[in-house]
């Protein structure tokens, strides 16, 4: 064999081997949903970057994003099977990675993986080829074109996140929300008489609640339990603690008022009582010292001979 045709065929085996690269990583994202032993990491880029530096929209983003989370870990209280993370970065691809042409989600939810373990973003090829079952956005008039759009095209086509919301914390109508149909097509949700939407892969809806948290009054995005329950923050479930506490110690006062009453009134109808027999003790007393000088007279007459009946 010449070395014109080596060179050839060595031009031709790497031309196969690229094409077979491709072909590799294609598969690997439609397949990102398979079973753990199925998944075959990508080769993980060892410069990722974890923070951007840039801030949340608002500080009522920051806010109702921390809420968001805070709620889940509470509602799933005791489980260690699932990740609750925000305004991490989701690393999928090495391109994405190399072109960090993707920031993530203000909210995501990953179930049925390791909880304990620590993560400074989430990177698929390390997690078996996981993605979020669940992403909230939360909107703001500079992001809402890229929420409806890009990214919602992006969790339903690549991630195939199983159900994605959005809500602008200064528009309170603008919740929506979408479940990942038969068909790998996002499905939009149809909100209840109430306007909340059901997230069947959490068991809990999303809904409206105004209110006040961390010194802001605001209409929030809030999880509620399936029987309609609001998921409580820490700092509510200590507001309902010191309340009960609260409730618990004037009850206990309103008994010891009504104990100390009625041992008041008990003292009161003893002293009546004995205020009552001391005046017929006095009574008696004095009846006994009439008849005791009636009888000294009597004595005394029949001594002198006179008869006392006698007497007028």
């Amino acid at each position: 064999m010449t070395l014109e045709q080596q060179e050839s065929q060595t031009v031709q085996t790497a031309e196969v081997h690229n094409v077979e690269v491709q072909n590799a990583e294609v598969q690997n994202a439609e397949d990102h949903n398979a079973e753990s032993e199925e998944w075959t990491p990508t080769p993980p880029p060892t410069d990722l970057i974890f923070d951007d530096g840039e801030p949340l929209e608002s500080n009522r983003h920051r806010i109702a994003m921390n809420a968001l989370i805070e709620a889940v870990t509470l509602a799933y209280e005791g489980r260690e099977d699932y990740f609750a993370g925000g305004n991490m970065f989701i690393y999928y691809s090495s391109k994405q990675a190399r072109n960090r042409d993707f920031k993530g989600p203000d909210v995501f939810i990953t179930l049925n993986v390791d909880g304990t373990k620590e993560r400074q973003g989430w990177v698929v090829w390390e997690e078996e080829g996981r993605y979020p079952d669940v992403i909230i956005e939360l909107m703001s008039p500079s992001t809402a074109a890229e929420d409806l759009g890009n990214k919602k095209k992006l969790y339903e086509q690549t991630f195939k996140t199983g159900h994605y919301f959005v809500y602008d914390p200064f528009a309170p109508e603008s919740l929506q929300g979408w479940k990942l149909g038969e068909n790998f097509r996002y499905e939009a949700i149809a909100p209840d008489d109430r306007g909340w939407l059901w997230c069947s892969s959490l068991g809990l809806w999303l809904g409206h609640w105004s209110g006040t948290i961390l010194r802001e009054t605001a209409t929030w995005l809030r999880f509620y339990d399936e029987a309609g329950n609001l998921v409580k923050l820490s700092f509510e479930l200590a507001q309902q603690e010191r309340e009960i506490a609260q409730q618990e110690r004037e009850i206990a006062q309103q008994e010891k008022d009504r104990a100390d009453r009625a041992e008041s009134d008990l003292q009161q109808e003893q002293l009546e009582k004995q205020q009552e027999k001391e005046r017929a003790d006095r009574a008696e007393a004095a009846l006994a010292a009439e008849r005791e000088q009636k009888q000294k007279l009597r004595d005394r007459l029949q001594a002198l001979g006179i008869d006392p009946d006698q007497l007028v």
